[in-house]
C-alpha cells in the first residue's frame, strides 16, 4: 500500500500537468494506479445472532492525468518473438505485434526513442544499425536497487502458464522479433539487457520508461529492462495495458479465463509496482 500511494504522489509530482503555455510536444495521458484498502465488514453468527464487524481488504482504482514529454521518453519492447514453444501464445503475440507497430510508429514520430528488447536473440541483430546503436552508448552505473516487497502473483503459472490443449516441452523457439514489428534502422536501439536500457535512459536523460509486450506475468515483470528492476532503479514506469498478454492457463488457480488471469495480473502490477495507460493515448486518442 506505501508502494502504490508513493506511486501516486509521483505520478503527481514527477509529471508536469499540461498548460496552455507548455510547448506543443508534451502530451496527456491517464494513468491506472491501484490502492489496497482495508474496509469494515458485518458478520453475524447464524447460532447466537451476535454481529461482528471485521476487516477485508478491497483493491480501489484511482487515476491520475498526466503528461509525457516524448524527448525524456522511452518505449520498451519486450520480448516480442516471432515464435514460442506455447502456440496460443505465440499465435496471441502475432495479433499483439499487429496492434503495437503503428503505436510504436506514432510513438516514434513523437519524439520516443525505442528499444526493442526480444531476449535471446542478440546474435540474430549483431550486425543490425540498431544494436550497433546500442552498444555504442557509454556505460551508467545505476543506483543501488531499492529493496522493496515481491508480493505473489494472484494466478498460478507454475505449469508455464501455457493454455494449448496439450502444451509441449518448453523450448527456446524463437529466433528474432516479430517481423510484424518496425525496427527503424537510423533512430531505433536493439539489446536484451537491462543496463544497456539503463545507460541509453542516462545518456539521454531519459525519466519515463512504457513498457509493452509479454508475457505480463513473466518477462514483463521480471526482466532486467522491464519492470520490477526499472523500478528499483528509480525509473518512472508505465505498463502499456492493452499491448500485453499472459502465460496463464485457466486450469490453474484462480481458474478464471486466459483474459480474466491477464486482467489480474495488470491489476496486481497497477496496486503493486507501477500505473498503467492505454496505448490510444499515445496515438491521439482519448
Amino acid at each position: 500500500m506505501n508502494r502504490l500511494l508513493t506511486a501516486g504522489i509521483l505520478l503527481i509530482a514527477t509529471s508536469t500537468v499540461l498548460t496552455a503555455g507548455d510547448p506543443p510536444t508534451m502530451f496527456e495521458v491517464i494513468a491506472h494506479a491501484r490502492v489496497a484498502k482495508k474496509v469494515p465488514f458485518e458478520v453475524v453468527d447464524s447460532a447466537t445472532g451476535t454481529k461482528q464487524i471485521q476487516l477485508t481488504t478491497v483493491s480501489e482504482e484511482f487515476n491520475r492525468k498526466v503528461s509525457l514529454d516524448p524527448a525524456k521518453t522511452a518505449v520498451v519492447v519486450c520480448d516480442m518473438w516471432d515464435d514460442h514453444w506455447c502456440k496460443a501464445a505465440a499465435a496471441r503475440c502475432g495479433e499483439l505485434a499487429k496492434t503495437a507497430d503503428p503505436v510504436l510508429k506514432a510513438c516514434r514520430d513523437k519524439g520516443m526513442t525505442i528499444i526493442h528488447c526480444p531476449s535471446d536473440c542478440m546474435g540474430f541483430y549483431k550486425d543490425h544499425p540498431a544494436r550497433k546503436r546500442m552498444l555504442q552508448v557509454p556505460k551508467a552505473e545505476p543506483p543501488k536497487a531499492k529493496e522493496l516487497p515481491n508480493p505473489p502473483l494472484p494466478v498460478d503459472d507454475s505449469d508455464g502458464g501455457c493454455d494449448d490443449e496439450k502444451p509441449a516441452k518448453q523450448y527456446r523457439a524463437w529466433s528474432r522479433q516479430n517481423a510484424a514489428i518496425t525496427v527503424d534502422e537510423d533512430k531505433d536501439y536493439i539489446t536484451d539487457s537491462g543496463l544497456e536500457v539503463y545507460s541509453l535512459m542516462a545518456s539521454k536523460k531519459i525519466g519515463t520508461l512504457l513498457v509493452m509486450g509479454v508475457h505480463t506475468n513473466m518477462c514483463v515483470l521480471n526482466r532486467t529492462f522491464a519492470i520490477k528492476q526499472m523500478v528499483k532503479w528509480g525509473q518512472e514506469v508505465y505498463l502499456v495495458r492493452d499491448l500485453t498478454d499472459a502465460m496463464y492457463n485457466p486450469k490453474m488457480k484462480p481458474m478464471v479465463s486466459h483474459q480474466k488471469g491477464t486482467e489480474l495480473i495488470i491489476e496486481f502490477i497497477e496496486q503493486n509496482w507501477c500505473p498503467t495507460i492505454e496505448s490510444k493515448a499515445l496515438v491521439g486518442g482519448k
